[in-house]
């Protein structure tokens, strides 16, 4: 595996847990908690073969949606 290899990657979205998974949308998720985050996205991480990369961050206590 190198630098470009696509990852699974758990980090903290505006108070959600979300896993992005790089060139492939479709499987990017939201979670309410970090551990709910970290194994669904270490499963389809060992699904596809590919690393998974926790990005710590700390709470928030709020889920919160972006004011345009």
């Amino acid at each position: 595996m190198n630098d470009s290899t696509p990852a699974v990657v758990t980090r903290s979205n505006r108070g959600q847990w979300e896993n992005h998974v790089e060139g492939h949308p479709e499987l990017s998720q939201s979670f309410s908690s970090k551990e709910e985050a970290v194994d669904a996205g270490r499963g389809v991480a060992d699904e596809l073969g590919v690393h998974h990369v926790v990005q710590d961050s700390e709470p928030t206590g709020a889920i919160t949606d972006e004011q345009e």
